[in-house]
Parts: C-alpha cells; structure tokens; sequence
C-alpha cells in the first residue's frame, strides 16, 4: 500500500490528507460567491471557458453551503467543512469584499478552513496580506490555475498571464506560508506528451502543496468549440490520457497532495472526450495502470 492513501490508490490522496490531519470526515463545500475575472476584462477569456461558468445562481453564500451540509449530513453523522470558492477569480475584489464573503462561511459551525480559487494576476500587495492574516486564523489553500508551462500554449488558449507571474505569486504565497494546490490541463491543443511531461517536471521541483489534473474538455458555448470546429486539433483518448497522467505521478514528488485526477464536464454540454463522462472508469484505470507497472506517485522523481 502507497503509504499515503488508505485504499488501493498508488498516489497522495486527497482522502488520506484529510483523515491523516483531522481525524474526521471532511467535505469541500462549493460555493459561487459571485466574483467576475481580470481575463474577462475584454469581454473574452480563456477559450475553454464556458460563457455561463462562474455566473451567480441567486442563492447567497449561507444558504448555498446549508444545501450542501443538509445532504451531507444525512450520510455522516460527524463532520467537518472547507469552504471552497471555486467559480470565477476568487480574489479579484477589494478586501473589504473578500473579508466579508470568506469570513461568512468560516464563522459557520464546523468550518475549518478555506480552499480559494484564483488567478496569478489577481493577487496584489493588500489582498497577499490579508491572506496572510487569514492564514494565521484558519487552515487556507489558495489554487492557482496555470494549465501549461508552455508560453505557445498559454498565448493560444488566452491565459492571460505569464509564467514569470505565476512563479511570483508562488513564492509570494510561500513567503507567508501559505499552501498552494496548481490546475494543469492535459491535452491542449498541439500540446505533445512530452510538453505535459515538461509541465510536471517543472511543478514536481516548486514548493506547492497539491495538485489539480484535468483533462480538456470541449464544452458546447466557448470559443474552444468553434476554435475545434476549424481546427480539428487531436484529443486524447482515454488510453493515451491514462498513460500521460500514470508518467506525471511518477514523476511527481510524493509529499504532493492529488486534489484531482480527471475532468468533470457537465453532459449536456460536453462536445469532447465522450468518454470522461465515465469519471470513475478513468479512476479505476489509472489505478489499474499503476499496477501493472508495480509503479505510484514519485517512483522516478529526483530532487534537483
């Protein structure tokens, strides 16, 4: 058994960190807190995005995390909450707004800290230090999208940012002690193996905390759709997705926390891969891979 998982995985899991720090069962709760996004200035904003994501459902944030609780405490009597703002950019507002929106959910019973979703570039001097002071109260994940390592790539799909600032807020964040969980993308267009290999090779020697990997889907409303549409850019089949992610963990430094391991499209609007709407197959595949290469996360990582 991988010594950091409790069941048949081969890799960091997110379960396993969980009850290896609370001693409890522990729920990511989502919530929509309205945030826009800096990449959306110009009326666009990454090509994957669907122009729908992150809009506002009406409901305010106490009565979207009740919801939630409500279900879940129907199947566990005892458990504990992280709030997770994860629509849109979740630190793009003056602090004022974030204060008031991330500390309604924290003074919730049973709150124990909060997994922020944001950008690179939405992260400025007064907003670090109130993450900073937030940090010291609670247990704080900030995730960073970053997608790809590759400039090319990044230009291509309109990330918006620079890999320089990406490091930046890295280090920014790690300077207060603050832990970081980074989105890559598997399969961007004309992106090989070997660029997504890169990609995991540079994060394995970053101070981050955790890991999120998709993989690209197209979503039926965004400029990727119609960007495929012409292009007719090669998506992964599940197989060779399976086989890049198995090489990724290889590679990646064992102390790194899986957040995630497979996209999650919504049906009804999900033009390609067909076959990520069967999540768990792909989690049971990768699992079966691993095992027939007697192999898990860090077997072949190398510090510097």
């Amino acid at each position: 058994m991988f010594k950091y998982s409790l069941d048949n995985k081969r890799y960091h899991t997110l379960n396993y960190y969980y009850k290896n720090k609370y001693k409890d069962k522990v729920f990511k709760v989502y919530l929509n807190a309205g945030f826009s996004c800096p990449n959306k200035k110009n009326g666009k904003g990454c090509i994957y995005c669907y122009n729908g994501s992150g809009e506002n459902n009406g409901m305010d944030l106490i009565s979207q995390f009740n919801k939630v609780k409500e279900i879940m405490s129907n199947k566990w009597d005892s458990s504990k909450y992280i709030g997770y703002f994860q629509a849109n950019t979740n630190t793009y507002a003056s602090v004022s707004e974030l204060k008031k929106k991330y500390e309604t959910i924290l003074n919730l019973p049973n709150v124990i800290g909060l997994n922020i979703a944001t950008r690179c570039d939405a992260l400025p001097k007064d907003v670090l230090d109130y993450l900073d002071e937030l940090n010291k109260k609670t247990d704080l994940i900030i995730e960073l999208g970053l997608q790809t390592i590759h400039e090319r790539t990044s230009k291509l799909i309109n990330r918006g940012h620079t890999l320089e600032e990406f490091n930046n807020a890295v280090n920014e964040l790690r300077k207060r002690n603050i832990d970081v969980v980074v989105h890559i993308i598997n399969g961007l267009p004309y992106e090989t193996k070997e660029d997504m290999i890169e990609t995991i090779k540079y994060l394995s020697h970053l101070d981050i905390q955790g890991i999120k990997i998709h993989m690209l889907f197209i979503e039926k409303g965004t400029e990727l759709a119609e960007f495929y549409e012409k292009e007719k850019f090669h998506i992964l089949t599940k197989e060779e997705y399976i086989d890049i992610v198995c090489d990724q963990l290889e590679l990646l430094n064992e102390k790194v926390v899986i957040h995630r391991i497979t996209g999650d499209p919504k049906k009804e609007l999900l033009i390609e891969p067909k076959w990520l709407l069967k999540k768990f197959v792909v989690l049971n595949d990768i699992d079966k891979e691993l095992v027939r290469r007697d192999s898990y996360q860090g077997k072949y990582y190398k510090e510097k």
